[in-house]
């Protein structure tokens, strides 16, 4: 039987993007006769949603501890909200009691919660257990830092934090027995940025579909309060917008002022467009600007998780956006093609997306990052009629398979199993 540590700030009940692939993995892990420990935080003031239901997704068999953090009650008078930042002794006592208490033969890394990675290097120093980390976004990103790019979020904030990468992310991934990424494009970086990165270890691992998540909604999302209009053309979105995303969307509302001048009713609707509480809506000026005011809808505020999955069941079809960041693949594509609707995806040429829907056997529309982008809104405003005369179905391929919810848990514990065995 092997043991693995699973470190991840955010797990049920509380809702976060990062922890999905986790949860999503655990049922095969103990099906597999894996003995599994989850380290997470006890987060009195947490930020994301606090989900009951996801935390009926967890098996039993699983163990899971959580470490103490402080409330955000307090610590945000310095200003530190980070869930991570709040936790990040506490968890360095518990993993190093649990790792010292009984053998572990791998750590697992899998969050976003950066500030955490290093915890793996120091635990290996003291209780010689390999590591293995799962990089769901780069660490260090200098997309805010290119011509013409908007103001990184969060002020000092972020600085800090991308100082904080820069001193200790290549001292991290040196000491990792493995490096999984959702893209081979952070790879790259990593090496190019650390050379001696080359000799370890590495694995692409794009997200996979949450398989029985949507067996689970599909047996009773009919019972559910519909969430989209039950008149028109729905297009529908269920996610964070980042800056780099607007370029598409924008494309899209053009678009769409295109189609509904000729008379196709047809709507957009976007759920949980910010990962703030009160975020402010990201796409109505854009939608005023191309007098859509009436027919584009947003919700700033995050759906809960089997919310934002039955968006993407009842709409007539789902939205997919590329970002300017070109190395970006949003996590939720095998999520939306799962969901059996069709889809219309828009990126910038070059983006890493457009490479992995193809992959996946779904087209993707493309416009230059700078320059005239007259093609892209002619081919989106085709597309959208071919979706209105129900010309535009839903496609299926057997390349699926490889990103299927059993077959990325069983990657993950191949992956385990090799650090573990040296």
């Amino acid at each position: 039987m092997k043991r693995v540590l699973i470190v991840s700030p955010h797990f049920p009940p509380v809702n976060a993007p990062d922890m999905q692939r986790v949860r999503v993995a655990l049922p095969y892990f103990v099906e597999a006769g894996w003995e599994v420990t989850v380290l997470t935080v006890a987060d009195p003031t947490p930020t994301a949603p606090v989900e009951p239901e996801l935390a009926a997704t967890v098996p039993g068999a699983v163990r899971v501890v959580r470490a103490r953090c402080l409330s955000r009650r307090w610590t945000g008078w310095l200003g530190v909200n980070n869930v991570a930042l709040r936790s990040l002794p506490f968890l360095f006592l518990a993993g190093r009691r649990l790792l010292r208490g009984r053998r572990h033969d791998v750590v697992y890394f899998s969050t976003t919660m950066f500030v955490v990675l290093p915890l793996g290097r120091l635990w290996k120093l003291l209780c010689g257990a390999p590591y293995v980390i799962d990089l769901q976004d780069p660490w260090i990103s200098d997309y805010y830092d290119r011509p013409g790019a908007p103001r990184p979020p969060g002020g000092w904030k972020y600085q800090f934090a991308q100082g904080l990468g820069r001193a200790l992310e290549g001292w991290t991934m040196r000491g990792a027995a493995h490096i999984i990424a959702v893209s081979e494009r952070y790879l790259d970086t990593l090496r190019t940025r650390y050379p001696g990165l080359r000799a370890t270890p590495a694995t692409e691992l794009p997200f996979g579909s949450p398989d029985p998540d949507l067996a689970r909604l599909r047996a009773t999302w009919k019972s559910r309060a519909p969430l989209l209009p039950a008149s028109g053309l729905r297009l529908a979105f269920a996610g964070a917008l980042g800056p780099g995303q607007l370029a598409a969307v924008e494309i899209l509302f053009a678009a769409l002022a295109e189609v509904r001048r000729t008379g196709l009713h047809v709507s957009a609707h976007f759920f949980g467009t910010s990962y703030a509480p009160q975020g402010k809506p990201a796409t109505l000026a854009l939608a005023a600007k191309h007098g859509l005011a009436g027919c584009v809808h947003e919700t700033p505020a995050r759906l809960r998780y089997f919310e934002a999955l039955q968006v993407t069941l009842e709409a007539d079809a789902n939205l997919v956006f590329g970002s300017t960041d070109l190395p970006f693949t949003p996590s939720k594509i095998l999520a939306v093609l799962a969901a059996g609707r069709p889809v219309i995806a828009l990126a910038p040429a070059g983006s890493a997306m457009v490479a992995r829907l193809a992959a996946l056997g779904e087209t993707c529309m493309t416009f230059p990052v700078a320059g005239p982008n007259t093609a892209a809104i002619s081919e989106t405003a085709a597309r959208l009629r071919q979706l209105a005369a129900g010309r535009l179905a839903p496609v299926a391929s057997s390349e699926w398979e490889r990103y299927s919810a059993r077959a990325v848990a069983e990657k993950q514990m191949s992956i385990l199993t090799a650090a573990a065995t040296g």
